[in-house]
């Protein structure tokens, strides 16, 4: 098969440091066109890279026919405006986490997608960890088979750290500004609120969305209780993930690592793992599996190939699978859940402001 014709949007931190670096090393996708609104940047990026073309916006590059898909990485409340246009425009999509900031802008994505008969992925890397997909299938086998008793109860606790670990990447920077883009939030969210709703939804996207992967849970997810500080962001939302009662534990701390874990508890046993920093290189989640019983045992299960990266597995899944008509691991579909949970985490939190 002919390689992928990748286009990719923005020259920003991620984009430099994690995906054209890692989109480029797949071995079946060709890089041949950018698009950078910062001239300067977008040249210099462009000669580092060698990437044959460049374009003043995503508008021009979306008018090259050659490129079959995109990659977007650019401001959050800008990105998915972006990504709709490419999906309107006929390319298949890849694009950073948050998909949308509003259920309402969510729901145009997904709608673009399944008009234009292309498909969009949602850059959510912690669900192609290896180690993650460890912990997937195990709990998919004792939830089957019974052999750790029933699921009681889920948690995942993220009070972040140091999250890019040194990474030696290049980084090229000029003196051009950074482009401006709307504070965008749903409207109902007033001004007081819009600066942490982002914070929030920008930081634990990736803890809800991980949680609901992990239990199979799809849209059947409620809102059971916020407990939130006056800042929005630290405290526990307990939620209802098709009938598994689970928690998110949210907040800050100084950490030269990274203080993420998930543990989901059997009757007999549990399944435990230890999210790396997300810009360690080659280091996936660390698994625990802990059976109870008359024989306690504790196995520590090793993904092979041993050392990966998830951001560089995600590349390699997009591009092995954006020409099948199966729907992505982290589709638009499925994200539109996450967005509406945020929104209703908030309602019930200004609510309780008063």
């Amino acid at each position: 098969m002919e390689k992928i014709r990748l286009g990719y949007i923005g020259c920003g931190f991620m984009a430099q440091k994690v995906h054209i670096p890692n989109f480029m090393s797949v071995p079946d996708c060709e890089l041949i066109g950018l698009a950078e609104v910062r001239s300067e940047l977008g040249k210099t990026v462009q000669t580092r890279f060698g990437i044959p073309r460049l374009y003043r916006d995503h508008a021009e590059l979306a008018q090259n026919v050659e490129i079959e898909a995109v990659a977007v990485s650019a401001d959050f409340a800008l990105q998915g405006e972006i990504a709709k246009d490419l999906l309107s425009a006929g390319k298949h999509v890849f694009m950073e986490k948050p998909m949308a900031v509003s259920t309402e802008q969510a729901e145009a994505i997904v709608e673009a997608s399944q008009k234009s008969g292309k498909k969009l992925m949602v850059g959510y890397m912690k669900r192609y960890d290896a180690g993650n997909e460890i912990v997937k299938e195990r709990v998919a086998q004792f939830r089957e088979t019974g052999e750790l008793g029933r699921l009681t109860y889920a948690r995942n606790h993220g009070f972040g750290g140091d999250w890019v670990c040194n990474l030696d990447t290049p980084m090229d920077s000029t003196d051009e500004p950074r482009p401006s883009a709307p504070v965008r939030t749903p409207e109902w969210i007033p001004e007081p609120y819009r600066g942490s709703y982002l914070g929030y939804l920008q930081q634990y996207t990736h803890n809800i969305n991980l949680m609901r992967w992990f239990l199979d849970a799809g849209d059947k997810v409620t809102i059971k209780a916020v407990d939130l500080d006056a800042n929005g962001y630290t405290g526990v939302v307990i939620f209802d993930m098709d009938g598994i009662r689970v928690t998110l534990e949210t907040g800050h701390v100084s950490h030269y690592r990274w203080d993420e874990h998930s543990q989901i508890y059997f009757e007999n046993g549990w399944v435990h793992t230890w999210a790396p920093p997300l810009l360690l290189k080659n280091t996936p989640a660390e698994v625990e599996i802990y059976r109870a019983g008359d024989e306690q045992e504790i196995t520590r299960p090793i993904p092979r190939p041993s050392w990966t990266w998830a951001y560089r597995r995600e590349a390699e899944y997009f591009v092995a699978n954006v020409r099948n008509d199966e729907p992505f691991r982290s589709s638009a579909e499925d994200t539109l859940t996450d967005v509406r949970l945020f929104e209703d985490i908030y309602r019930i939190f200004i609510e309780q402001q008063g």
